[in-house]
């Protein structure tokens, strides 16, 4: 169980650093809170790129902090609130070693999303060190949606940070099993890094999969240990039909499977995902602050480049969940549902509404409908002049009309 590192409080006003009332929680698990009263305000005094720092914390015998920023850590995501984390790092008691560190932020009321099933599924596991400090999510929620939600009370807003130190050289120091040996020289290397480098080097191997031209080998014991559907599929009924011969895998992008694949085998998301994330935000941010005569040119084209990268990740992140659906991957699925509702766009919303419809996934098609519900009337005509929207309309009706039925609640209130 995560320790109670303390909390901070942001008032509304432009400091920089909020009042930390910190709690020694000795472990490699602890989770802080972080209190933005004034939420309004801070929003209205805080520009986009500026921040509020909050702690320093201890978990696991170091020092990290939070970073908020309100409007947004850069113009890309100005509509979001970023959070972050910071490895606060001391010269004097720090090895200068990488510390790896699973963390997640969340609402101090989505229970769900603290529990340490969820945070091990979906919390982010980074290298902290000298070089790099700072992990987050620069689109940790967006700000309309924080807005019309029950988390919002009386214009304060309560974030939860969860950290877990994975792998800590100080710790491990401490636990030396004795004079000269220290533990970190002793641990095995990571399980998922063996299941990996298996699925790379293909010892092994035995059964193959055809995807959209593409050839996969696998082995068979660990699909089956990892899905109820391949196991069906190499060891139930169907054994006879997928013995023998590739099996065929239709309706599939052969970037889909290698993904899908790759967190079958390591238990974790993708860093496709991440690094295509990292070359999106690039794309989005690189040439700001020009003003040579060809600027507006070189904008207009960086922007169609990063819109049609975003994209393109989307419709990979849409992918991922159907087959995720397909293969019984629950966790992975919870995933995508995570990672599509924090990158919803007006563009995307309706396709992805029909998925979760398809697929039958409450949460994302809440999601969906909560996006919708914020927009602007010049964004809703968008949205219902696109051909998403009508095949919303001719093949899943009812959508519709809770949709009514939710804008019709938020004109009562």
């Amino acid at each position: 169980m995560s320790a109670f590192t303390g909390v901070s409080i942001s008032g509304s006003n432009r400091q920089c650093f909020c009042e930390t009332s910190a709690v020694d929680a000795r472990g490699n698990s602890g989770y802080h809170l972080l209190m933005v009263t004034g939420y309004t305000r801070t929003k209205q005094l805080i520009p986009t790129g500026e921040g509020i720092t909050a702690g320093p914390f201890n978990v696991g015998g170091h020092d990290w902090m939070i970073e908020y920023y309100p409007n947004g850590e850069n113009p890309s995501c100005a509509d979001f609130i970023s959070l972050f984390l910071t490895f606060h790092y001391d010269a004097d008691t720090d090895e200068g070693d990488p510390v790896e560190v699973r963390f997640s932020f969340s609402l101090v009321d989505q229970v769900e999303k603290q529990m340490a099933t969820h945070i091990r599924g979906t919390g982010e596991t980074r290298d902290f060190s000298t070089a790099t400090p700072i992990w987050g999510n620069d689109r940790f929620m967006r700000r309309d949606a924080v807005e019309h939600s029950a988390d919002l009370k009386c214009d304060c807003l309560t974030i939860r940070c969860e950290v877990v130190v994975v792998r800590n050289s100080k710790l491990d120091d401490d636990d030396a099993s004795g004079p000269g040996h220290s533990t970190k020289a002793l641990l095995l290397p990571d399980i998922h890094q063996h299941f990996n480098s298996l699925l790379q080097n293909k010892v092994g191997a035995d059964v193959a999969f055809q995807v959209g031209g593409e050839t996969f080998a696998a082995h068979r014991c660990v699909l089956a240990a990892r899905s109820t559907v391949f196991m069906a599929q190499l060891f139930g009924p169907m054994k006879e039909a997928s013995s023998n011969r590739v099996i065929q895998i239709k309706d599939m992008e052969p970037k889909v499977f290698t993904a899908l694949l790759s967190f079958v085998y390591t238990d974790s998301f993708p860093d496709m995902y991440v690094d295509n994330i990292k070359l999106s935000e690039i794309c989005k941010d690189t040439g700001q602050g020009q003003e040579d005569e060809m600027s507006e040119a070189v904008d207009q084209g960086q922007d169609a480049e990063a819109a049609e990268l975003e994209m393109g990740l989307l419709q990979w992140l849409q992918g991922l969940f159907v087959a995720a659906d397909r293969y019984d991957l629950q966790r992975l699925k919870f995933i995508c549902v995570k990672q599509l509702s924090q990158r919803m766009c007006v563009s995307s919303v309706a396709s992805t509404l029909a998925l979760a419809e398809q697929h039958h996934c409450r949460g994302l098609k809440e999601a969906c409908l909560k996006f919708i519900q914020v927009q602007s009337p010049p964004c809703l005509q968008t949205l219902m002049a696109s051909n998403g929207w009508g095949h919303i309309f001719t093949t899943y009706p009812s959508v519709l009309n809770e949709l009514i039925a939710m804008l019709a609640s938020n004109q009562r209130k």
